[in-house]
């Protein structure tokens, strides 16, 4: 089986992501210079941390606090 790309991944679990209290946005970033999945949170916890997989196939799954996010 193929390993699938960071946009079917975020397809497959972006939902249950923003179902997660505190966690406002998901998406693709880089981190240390190598694609990774970006879940952004109102403000990191260890509660939020242990609801969010580390790794996701290849791709480390980097938790980002952003603070509050509103549409302008």
């Amino acid at each position: 089986m193929s390993e699938q790309s960071i946009s079917e991944l975020l397809k497959a679990h972006s939902n249950e992501w923003m179902n997660i209290p505190g966690v406002v946005g998901v998406g693709e970033g880089l981190h240390q210079g190598k694609p990774c999945i970006l879940v952004l949170v109102k403000k990191k916890s260890k509660q939020l941390s242990a609801q969010i997989p580390k790794q996701l196939e290849s791709y480390p799954v980097v938790i980002q606090e952003t603070g509050e996010v509103k549409a302008l």
